[in-house]
């Protein structure tokens, strides 16, 4: 395939299960920090119909949360009730501007500063130090048991009905970057020595079990696609060859799509951004004190700069494709028109981008005007990560200082 013919099939229309999209480009899920007190406002909404306006076929709202004590921060959104006015607002915005939109439904497990309402403390699949919580009164996680599993699943049942009956047109299940799933599936989090641990394919049955019970949510056609890393970043982490076995247990439990991903959030979160540490943006944000003296201290050996290249997780995504016949979503340093073609001639099926996008919300559109001439201009300085915290939400440091 010619990069001219591959980025006719990225702009072409493409069919994912029963969705119809416009063509093959996807926001990827980037937490938003747009939910203060847990309520989706219309920053959100405008946030996604942007996206949708510049062109994109598929956004994805980043980050919702199937239950009160699954929530890693204290304004991210949870499925229930009192949030639906506000999804079906955003979902019709989206629709209106001629894009779909997706919901990722995850869980944090271990990986919390908010205390839950209902259990006395985080859980896992193994009981563990919860770092990420050592300074906001949840410095410890237990271990799930068997009525703990059962709840999970039937809160992922219910999450994915509600999202579907929100307007929302797929549903994508975060098993990536260190959350429940995720530490289910690696080795380095799950010590458990019953049927949800050990082997991989004892590891990756709670993964399975959640993909079935959000299958029987929303019915055959409906398209479920899932986030999983590639690998995890660290040593004794999960690496590419169980991963592509993962994925392929995933394929015959009927996963529609495989976002590829990488990196844990509470070990090795610069696996998955690469480029510039945003530690230095990110600590006057802080609002814990002592969190943000840990994070003087010691936020330098987790928040090291990586260095940036195009399609980073391109070799590991190669074994992937060798592995299965399942449609592909490659994301991982697709800014330019050069790497947005070349994803498709390795033959990917669907491209993903977060801070190119943020960067230029018109970039599909940019894209198709000026051809080779076109500049995304991200500098991969990382900045957006940090302004999570800062009111509003998620924006592009450029765009903010008008460059």
């Amino acid at each position: 395939m010619t990069p001219s013919a591959a980025l006719d099939k990225v702009f072409g229309p493409a069919r994912l299960a029963g969705l119809q999209l416009r063509n093959r480009v996807i926001k990827t899920a980037t937490f938003e920090g747009m939910c203060p007190g847990g309520m989706p406002g219309a920053d959100l909404a405008e946030h996604h119909a942007r996206m949708a306006r510049g062109g994109v076929g598929l956004t994805t709202v980043a980050y919702c949360g199937v239950s009160p004590d699954g929530l890693t921060f204290a304004d991210q959104m949870w499925m229930h009730e009192g949030v639906f006015a506000q999804l079906r607002h955003l979902t019709a915005a989206v629709h209106r501007e001629g894009g779909a939109v997706s919901a990722q439904l995850a869980h944090c497990g271990f990986f919390s500063r908010t205390k839950p309402l209902n259990i006395p403390r985080p859980r896992g699949p193994s009981a563990c130090i919860n770092q990420y919580g050592l300074f906001s009164g949840v410095p410890f996680s237990g271990a799930m048991g068997a009525a703990d599993i059962r709840k999970t699943l039937d809160e992922y049942r219910a999450a994915a009905a509600f999202v579907k009956r929100a307007g929302f047109d797929a549903i994508e299940i975060h098993m990536g970057h260190g959350y429940l799933l995720s530490q289910f599936i690696s080795p380095a989090t799950n010590r458990r020595s019953d049927a949800y641990g050990g082997l991989l394919e004892k590891r990756m049955r709670l993964p399975l079990e959640v993909l079935a019970a959000v299958r029987e949510a929303v019915g055959d056609d409906f398209p479920i696609l899932a986030k999983l890393n590639l690998s995890d970043g660290f040593k004794g982490g999960l690496e590419i060859e169980e991963s592509c076995r993962a994925a392929q247990l995933l394929a015959a439990g009927g996963l529609n799509a495989l976002v590829m991903s990488g990196g844990f959030t509470s070990r090795a979160p610069m696996y998955l951004f690469r480029g510039e540490s945003p530690l230095a943006q990110m600590i006057p944000l802080e609002r814990n004190p002592l969190q943000r003296t840990a994070m003087k201290w010691f936020g330098g050996s987790m928040f090291a700069s990586m260095p940036y290249e195009e399609l980073y997780f391109l070799e590991q995504a190669r074994r992937m494709r060798q592995a299965t016949d399942m449609p592909l979503v490659y994301l991982g340093g697709v800014s330019s028109r050069d790497s947005l073609a070349q994803a498709l001639q390795e033959g990917f099926d669907f491209v993903a981008m977060g801070r190119a996008l943020l960067r230029d919300p018109d970039l599909v559109r940019n894209l198709q005007a000026q051809g080779e001439h076109y500049e995304n201009g991200c500098t991969h300085c990382n900045q957006c990560v940090a302004s999570i915290a800062r009111p509003g939400g998620i924006r592009c440091a450029l765009n903010i200082a008008g460059a």
